[in-house]
């Protein structure tokens, strides 16, 4: 197996060795078969993004993840699909998702599945959070690449909703509908092809991406398991797992907490202590360590995501104050000048400024 590539960070405390997000090489495989029926454009983009044709039939080589989800977006513009994200994830199969796909596919119940992917998501694609949350007849399966600065990622986060769809549909027939949809970013000119595929109120401009659906669904057994063959299956995935990434420490949990309460939960530290099983004591003491606290991740994390969505463009102020849980866009207009000693529309008008044209 590849070794997980590491980049240097700069810190005020020095420096740092951190591993580079990554996803396995063969999630671009539908990718690069439809750009070679299409303009041939294929090795241009893959030239482009750093990538090599080589690796993608490797199910184990790994790639950067900002370059994969990258060239989905500039994919989406050569193709003039703009909806490409959407139409790959229709098509996904288990086969795609690498050694984690066949050990998806022979879990008894939908619910099991999507544990399964909870647990093992690192073996596909690091640095991102999902969650499966129960709220009585509710259930909520939550997906977020965990860093900020990777924006746009429409076409990556319309083909993950898109194909954890088709999996479930995969369990419980093509008839099955979610309750209701939400995507992080906003909404597209035309959403008739969201509304077509997924059947369901499709929400934009939320603080994640979600889907929710019925509970009894997703636990409705449709085949018998065969044990033997899951308990090999598994194995193989702990031992990938455990030649990857080692356990994060406590400030990187406290961070990935934070990206998954964001917007939907308040976030104090007694919140985030006890999702970690410590005392409020001993995570105030451990962040202290690190010379931050929660106060201060809290707003690095709200500062870096409102300037990327701002750098991108076509995002409202209230749109932004909802993804980071203020209660209106007055509040956040507030913390932003403190933060940036700039308006939300002087930071936007002074990015137009000095950026390069297109």
């Amino acid at each position: 197996m590849v070794p997980t590539p590491i980049r240097a960070v700069a810190t005020e405390t020095g420096t740092r060795l951190l591993p580079i997000q990554t996803i396995r090489a063969s999630m671009l495989a539908p990718l690069v078969d439809k750009l070679d029926r299409g303009r041939g454009l294929t090795d241009i983009l893959l030239s482009e993004h750093d990538l090599l044709r080589s690796t993608l039939g490797d199910p184990y080589a790994a790639i950067p993840l900002r370059h994969y989800i990258t060239m989905l977006e500039h994919a989406a513009v050569a193709l003039g699909d703009f909806w490409l994200g959407l139409h790959l994830g229709q098509n996904m199969r288990f086969s795609d998702l690498g050694p984690l796909g066949p050990y998806l596919a022979a879990a008894s119940t939908a619910r099991s599945a999507f544990e399964r992917m909870s647990r093992f998501l690192h073996v596909l694609q690091s640095h991102t959070l999902v969650r499966l949350d129960v709220s009585g007849k509710t259930t909520i399966w939550t997906y977020q690449v965990e860093d900020p600065t990777i924006w746009p990622r429409v076409q990556d986060s319309e083909l993950t909703l898109a194909g954890t769809c088709q999996v479930v549909r995969f369990f419980l027939g093509q008839h099955w509908s979610p309750s209701e949809v939400h995507f992080e970013h906003g909404a597209p000119d035309d959403c008739s092809a969201h509304q077509r595929f997924f059947r369901a109120p499709v929400l934009f401009s939320q603080p994640t991406n979600r889907l929710f659906f019925s509970t009894a669904d997703v636990d409705r057994p449709v085949r018998n398991e065969d044990p033997d063959l899951s308990r090999v299956l598994e194995r193989h995935i702990a031992d990938l797992l455990a030649k990857q990434e080692t356990e994060a420490d406590i400030l990187r949990q406290v961070q990935r907490l934070i990206v998954l309460n964001m917007g939907r939960n308040r976030i104090t530290v007694d919140r985030l202590a006890g999702d970690l099983g410590i005392s409020t004591r001993t995570l105030q003491r451990e962040l202290s360590k690190q010379n931050t606290s929660l106060r201060l991740l809290l707003r690095a994390h709200r500062q870096t995501l409102a300037e990327s969505r701002f750098a991108a463009g076509r995002c409202r102020s209230a749109d932004i104050a909802q993804t980071l849980g203020y209660a209106d866009a007055t509040a956040f207009w507030r913390a932003f000048k403190s933060w940036t000693g700039a308006t939300p529309r002087d930071f936007q008008n002074q990015r137009k400024r000095y950026s390069p044209p297109q």
